[in-house]
């Protein structure tokens, strides 16, 4: 018997009883559609991070805090880096082309007019800071070394500002007061989106380091938070870490094999951990989904035993009529290999739909996230490949079963 005749024989068999073929195939598609929509979300959230983490640039490093565990809790112990550390970094490493200190402070609110909002972010930073972070400036100008130098009221703000408290008016040249204290809006920030965390980016303030440490923090200290570094290029990121730390090492006198009270990352580094961790979750999820695709198995399983409990006598006629064991195992297997393969399409097409519904639900509730949607058509044939075997490692035995009948005993069969 041909293998085309085989597949016909099996759809057909298939076609006489619908309702049993599709309750046959629901754990399936069950399975296919939630590993399906698991993996598309994974890829999405994954995709959506790999872009904000490329946003700060690809030569993007910054020295902070250094994470300190007792236990089960881990605190950042702040570094003791200083205006002169981000001077010296910018001159002594070869490796590197800009720096900027960092000061921040907690978010307070600003207020221009009877408007009011909350701020997610006030960073004290240096004139360098645009090109280190690749945040240009899209209307009016950045601040300068003199408003650093006098720590001057003068600040940049990110495009939520300007729609939340200023709406349709030009904020440039504009008096916005944060935390009571006026400053003049000098510059508006480009659009960035939705940041990692879910934080809304633009809705930062950025003014001179000195003019928040002396204005808002009340600090006469030249101590910084962090400081931020752009390398000379990306290949150049970890030569420019290997210079950083040898040379905050020697000004905070720190011994080689010392722990030191700093630590340096880089946005390929935060890109790296965030891909691990979002592979980690995706296996884990798809894992637990993939366990709906072996309750299918075990369904077609039952469902092909009964079919040939069923259909012994007809069993029986084919062997009469020359039909060979092979024959019947053959036919039984494609049989189970129809029903996952279309159950799996089925669960496709639901789980790329459930993953594009889930990216317009994200996009409708925060129109900032931008959340893409991303469905790979590899996944796709891998996804009906996985059905295939599916539906051969548990349609094996009831089809083994099926070609070992013994002709006379199936058509005695009643």
């Amino acid at each position: 018997m041909g293998l085309l005749l085989t597949i016909q024989i099996a759809i057909r068999a298939l076609s006489r009883n619908k309702m049993r073929a599709t309750l046959t195939v629901l754990g399936v598609v069950i399975g296919i559609a939630a590993v399906t929509t698991v993996v598309s979300i994974g890829n999405s959230a994954g995709q959506l991070i790999q872009s904000q983490i490329e946003s700060f640039g690809t030569n993007f490093m910054f020295v902070g805090g250094r994470e300190e565990r007792r236990g089960r809790r881990a605190r950042v112990v702040m570094p003791r880096l200083t205006e002169d550390d981000c001077t010296a970094i910018a001159e002594e490493c070869p490796a590197v082309l800009a720096t900027s200190p960092m000061v921040f402070v907690a978010g307070r609110p600003a207020a221009y007019g009877n408007s009011t909002m909350d701020v997610g972010s006030i960073m004290g930073v240096g004139t360098s800071f645009p090109l280190i972070r690749s945040w240009p400036v899209q209307a009016g100008g950045f601040f300068t070394d003199s408003h650093v130098e006098s720590a001057s009221r003068v600040c940049v703000i990110g495009f939520s500002v300007v729609s939340k408290l200023f709406q349709t008016r030009n904020p440039l040249g504009e008096t916005l007061r944060v935390g009571g204290v006026p400053f003049e809006v000098v510059g508006v920030l480009e659009k960035k989106g939705g940041g990692m965390g879910g934080d809304d980016t633009d809705s930062a303030i950025v003014m001179p380091f000195s003019t928040v440490r002396q204005r808002l923090s009340g600090s006469r200290f030249n101590d910084v938070h962090a400081i931020f570094v752009a390398a000379t290029g990306p290949d150049q990121v970890n030569t420019a870490t290997n210079q950083i730390d040898q040379l905050l090492r020697e000004r905070h006198k720190i011994g080689r094999n010392d722990e030191p009270d700093f630590e340096i990352h880089s946005a390929n580094e935060i890109s790296s951990m965030m891909g691990n961790v979002m592979g980690i979750i995706t296996a884990a999820l798809s894992g637990i989904a993939g366990i709906s695709l072996l309750v299918g198995g075990v369904g077609i399983m039952n469902i092909m035993l009964v079919s040939v409990t069923e259909r012994t006598r007809e069993i029986g006629i084919r062997m009469a009529v020359g039909a060979t064991g092979t024959d019947i195992l053959i036919q039984f297997l494609i049989e189970a290999v129809v029903l996952s393969c279309f159950g799996g399409i089925i669960g496709i097409s639901l789980g790329g739909g459930a993953s594009f519904m889930a990216s317009h639900v994200i996009n409708t509730i925060d129109s900032d996230m931008n959340w893409p949607v991303v469905f790979s058509p590899a996944a796709g044939v891998v996804a009906i490949i996985f059905s295939a075997i599916v539906g051969i490692v548990f349609g094996l035995y009831p089809a083994w079963r099926a070609s070992r009948l013994d002709p006379i005993d199936a058509l005695r069969y009643e």
